[in-house]
This record gives structure tokens, sequence and C-alpha cells, in this order.
């Protein structure tokens, strides 16, 4: 079998498994701390691939289907974050940024007209968009908790001088975690001079005009700059009102 893009074979599972050895020897050998995780993230991505290859085209011919799948995407993806960022606990707050951010924007492109209320168009275009606002959503939270670790002589001096809590944490963690977005504003200052991102090839591969492709990724790139902003400014705000805070360790039972 072959596709467009890959020959798809034998070769292309050596590959696969080859390119996951490299990043996992290069990750333990370089003492990363995270070679098991790269291990267990290719597996995952190739299970979870091969299971919705399967059962996409059940799912895109039922707009019920589709909804339910846009809100796995969302629990699954708030779960992630949220682990990411507390480390457990009250982690489930991290749904809240990436829902508002990217449904608000799923919605406006399908209330506008622009993406059609199918679901083959509403899937892809629903896992991009979750997918930045889980992204932005994990780098926000973790750079907030940690910067307020590092720097809690500062909040404290804040409140010392008569700023509200809230106002004193903004003051410290909201610079740090607006380097959140710097992923999503390199990406679309170099698209297409350094990279051709998934939704151009895509729709390219699919046989529209190089013109039609430059416009769908160019709407998906704007569209994830405003769902990444919405969803840091919410994890933020939810860091400030203490609702993302890291998971505090249980203690452990005294030996006798």
């Amino acid at each position: 079998m072959s596709s467009t893009m890959l020959v798809v074979g034998p070769k292309l599972g050596v590959a696969l498994v080859v390119l996951t050895l490299v990043a996992a020897v290069v990750v333990t050998f370089g003492k990363l701390g995270h070679g098991r995780q790269v291990m267990v993230a290719a597996v995952r991505a190739a299970i979870q691939l091969g299971a919705v290859s399967l059962l996409i085209a059940g799912i895109a011919v039922s707009l019920w289907a589709t909804a339910a799948f846009v809100v796995l995407m969302c629990a699954v993806a708030a779960g992630t974050s949220g682990r990411r960022v507390t480390g457990g606990g009250r982690g489930w707050w991290a749904g809240a940024p990436i829902v508002v951010g990217s449904m608000a924007v799923v919605a406006g492109l399908l209330l506008a007209g622009l993406v059609p209320m199918r679901g083959i168009a509403i899937i892809p275009v629903a896992g991009i968009l979750v997918g930045g606002a889980m992204t932005a959503t994990s780098l926000a939270g973790r750079r907030a908790l940690d910067e307020l670790t590092s720097r809690r002589g500062e909040v404290e001096a804040g409140l010392a001088l008569g700023l509200l809590p809230r106002d004193a944490v903004l003051l410290v963690c909201r610079p740090a975690a607006g380097q959140a977005l710097v992923p999503a504003l390199d990406q679309t200052r170099t698209v297409g001079l350094v990279t051709l991102p998934g939704a151009f090839v895509g729709v390219l591969l699919g046989g529209a005009s190089p013109l039609a492709a430059g416009v769908t990724q160019l709407v998906v790139l704007v569209g994830l700059l405003a769902v990444e902003a919405v969803a840091v400014v919410l994890t933020v705000e939810l860091v400030a009102r203490s609702r993302l805070q890291p998971a505090t360790p249980k203690p452990r039972p005294s030996r006798r």
C-alpha cells in the first residue's frame, strides 16, 4: 500500500520503531528524565491512531457521534493538562480554559459557515484547536506555578504592601505564563518559510488548490492564536484564584 506522502509497509513499521528508540535513547543518555515516557507515548499514539482510523468513518456520518467524540477530546485533554499542571488534586479545573477557548472558536467557525456542519470537517478542526488549548494550558499552568514557588517572597512582599492576593499572584506569574504563547506565535510567524503545517498539507493532498490550502491553514493558525490566548488568560486567572494548585503530597505513615 502507498499514499501520496508515505509508502505503507514493513519498512514504515521498522522506521517508526527505530525513530522511537532513537528518541528514547537520546533522552535517557541526556538525562532528561523522560525515556520511558517517550516509549509509552509512541505506543499509545500508534494504538489510538489505529483505533480512530477504524472508527472515524462511522463517527463522522452522525452529528451526535461527532459531538460525543469532541466531548471525549475535551475530557482527555482536560485530564492530561490537569495532571501535567497539578500532578493530581484539583486538576479538573484545567478543563475550563481548554473547553472555553476551543469550543468558542469552533462554534464561531460553524456559525459563520466557514466549517461545514459535517463530522468529517468538524472533527479535525476541533482536534487541532483542543490540542492547542491543551498545550497552552499545560505550559501556562506549569510556568505560573513554578514562578509562584520560586518567587514566593515577592508575592508576600506584595501582600505586605496592601495588594489583594489575586493581584499579588498575577504580578508574579502572569509574565511567565505568557511565554506559553511563544510556540503558537513562532509557528504563525514562520509558516510557509520554515514549516508547512498539517492543515495545509492535508487540504492540498485532498485535491484542493494551493490557494485554498493556504487559506485553510491561515484560518487554523489564527484560530489557534485566539484559542491559546483565551486558554492562557483563563489559566492564569485560575492560578491566581487558587483553583489550580500543585497536589499536596500525602503524609507517609510513621513507622513505630
